[in-house]
């Protein structure tokens, strides 16, 4: 597996545990939506930390781009955060309409980030870098 492969496959776990997340939140399932939301958030995270802990560094290394594509993938990691900060804060309050309305600010931001990675990023990593071992190297931070 290279890893385009990988982290693609990561960022279709999240969303699919995003659209569980939404789907209990508009049917007032709080208790669910908590358990949910807290499980997309820490595999989000998680995700954000092999990207930034292991495949950031490596790229910028190997490549000598810092001021590139990593440093807006960090921005964009950060804007993402402070939203999944406000959501939590949301389904704390049993604030479907505030919680929903960050939500489509979030999906709206992870779908462009993710298709940048996706598309230019990770296909350059997968060049410049050692797949195989990159992904062991994320792979042992935990599973998406």
């Amino acid at each position: 597996m290279n890893i385009t492969q990988y982290l693609t496959e990561e960022h279709r776990k999240c969303d699919n545990i995003y659209a569980e997340v939404e789907n209990a939140v508009v049917n007032e399932d709080w208790e669910r939506a908590e358990k949910l939301f807290r499980e997309f958030k820490e595999k989000t995270l998680l995700h954000f930390d092999k990207e930034e802990k292991v495949l950031f560094p490596e790229f910028e290394e190997k490549t000598g781009i810092v001021m590139g594509p990593t440093q807006v993938m960090r921005m964009e990691h950060e804007q993402a955060r402070q939203i999944l900060n406000q959501m939590e804060e949301a389904l704390k309050n049993r604030n479907k309409k505030e919680f929903l309305s960050l939500g489509e600010s979030l999906m709206i931001l992870i779908q462009q980030h993710n298709m940048k990675e996706e598309q230019i990023l990770y296909p350059m990593s997968d060049q410049n870098l050692n797949p195989s071992e990159m992904v062991e190297k994320m792979a042992e931070l935990g599973e998406v």
